[in-house]
């Protein structure tokens, strides 16, 4: 079977899994029933590849192509199987199926690696359950401890150490072990729409914006939503209102983003004040100094909204992650491959914590026609895809090769 043919049936295996009836996006969550599939689909095309999955205490996995040929530090791609809530096809998912192909594209041309060739799959990269975007990655590169982890809750208060072990996974077995990995390359759909503005199929990734996760606490004093004078409230949802509209002002002023996409509310009630209005804040920069200015006024005109409503603010930084230059020298030399533009992304990847950890590291990045992503209408063509694939063969055979 073509290699294209091979991409093509395996993405056709994917589409139902997790898909919504209704909406027609995809719920993975991190060590549920649809992301446990995804999981075992990998390890049976590994397995079909002639490949032996290795799986860790809480779900990464990595396989290797290590031919008699190969030795040294190897050359490690893949990407992540979760999804935002209601997400899209292509994030993370087309990083894992075109390392499966881009290697069935290697072995049809013959080319036999002087260095291992390994696929990977880290777990909860999107920090939709548990709300720490790379988890599996920092878990592995030390970033973020195990006993840190295991406390983390999500939406139904299930800590994190208890739905691993509902998996059916040991943490006590250990984490992957990084010490084979010479260079690290990920493939992800584009976020954005640089590539399609620019007309080509394919790009390398230069950064990752800073960016973060925080929670902010309005408190209040629940009341009757009748009897209760207006002038008599201590309403945190005006309180909230207002900075979520701040948020945007501010962003917008400088040139970043800022975004309040979860909010939580007690006692939630139609015909009751609340006494408690959460919301999460994403917010990303162009730099660090910027993403800090940038979070620091927002939290600023809500303490001030705050002051003016009877209403208390707590900000809780829950995850915030630094800038990320990825290594300049690699992506000029693999630009040249296919004369590729080399662009900056404003979403968060594995990638950037493997990068962080001191591994040199790439990305390829696959036109999006849509420009959408964490969504249902998240796409990219068939075409951009295989491209894709072929690109991160030459990428592979580069690192690999003699």
């Amino acid at each position: 079977m073509a290699p294209s043919r091979d991409f093509e049936q395996m993405w056709r295996d994917l589409a139902p899994v997790g898909r919504s009836a209704t909406s027609g996006g995809y719920f993975r969550q991190p060590w549920a029933s649809a992301e446990t599939e995804l999981r075992s689909w990998f390890a049976e095309e590994c397995a079909a590849r002639g490949f032996t999955v290795e799986t860790d205490g809480i779900g990464n996995q990595v396989a290797w192509w290590s031919p008699e040929s190969a030795s040294g530090p190897g050359v490690l791609t893949g990407s992540h199987l979760d999804s935002v809530l209601d997400g899209g096809a292509y994030d993370g998912p087309l990083g894992v199926a075109s390392a499966l192909a881009a290697i069935d594209v290697l072995r049809d041309r013959g080319f036999a690696p002087d260095r291992p060739v390994g696929i990977g799959v880290f777990v909860e990269e999107e920090g939709s359950r548990f709300g720490r975007a790379c988890l599996g990655s920092r878990l592995v590169t030390g970033a973020t401890t195990w006993a840190e982890a295991r406390e983390l809750r999500d939406r139904d208060g299930v800590f994190l150490g208890d739905a691993v072990a509902d998996a059916g996974l040991d943490p006590s077995a250990g984490l992957l072990s990084l010490e084979r990995v010479g260079t690290f390359v990920e493939l992800h759909v584009e976020q954005g729409r640089d590539l399609v503005d620019r007309d080509l199929a394919v790009g390398l990734a230069s950064e990752i914006w800073p960016h973060g996760r925080w929670r902010f606490d309005f408190a209040g004093q629940a009341n009757h939503a009748g009897t209760t004078r207006m002038e008599d409230r201590h309403d945190p949802m005006l309180t909230y209102a207002m900075t979520a509209l701040a948020a945007s002002k501010q962003a917008r002023l400088a040139g970043q983003r800022a975004t309040f996409g979860r909010i939580s509310v007690e006692p939630n009630g139609t015909n009751a004040v609340p006494s408690l209005v959460t919301a999460w804040l994403d917010a990303r920069a162009s730099s660090d100094d910027a993403l800090a200015s940038l979070v620091g006024e927002i939290g600023r005109q809500a303490g001030d909204r705050a002051g003016r409503d009877g209403t208390a603010l707590t900000v809780t930084a829950e995850s915030v992650s630094g800038s990320v230059a990825f290594d300049p020298e690699l992506a000029a030399r693999l630009a040249l491959l296919g004369d590729w533009p080399i662009i900056p992304t404003q979403a968060g990847h594995d990638a950037g914590i493997l990068s962080d950890a001191g591994i040199p590291t790439a990305m390829v990045f696959v036109r999006n026609p849509t420009g959408i992503s964490h969504s249902p209408d998240e796409h990219a063509d068939t075409a951009d895809c295989l491209a894709g694939v072929e690109a991160l063969a030459d990428v592979l055979a580069e690192l690999a090769g003699p």
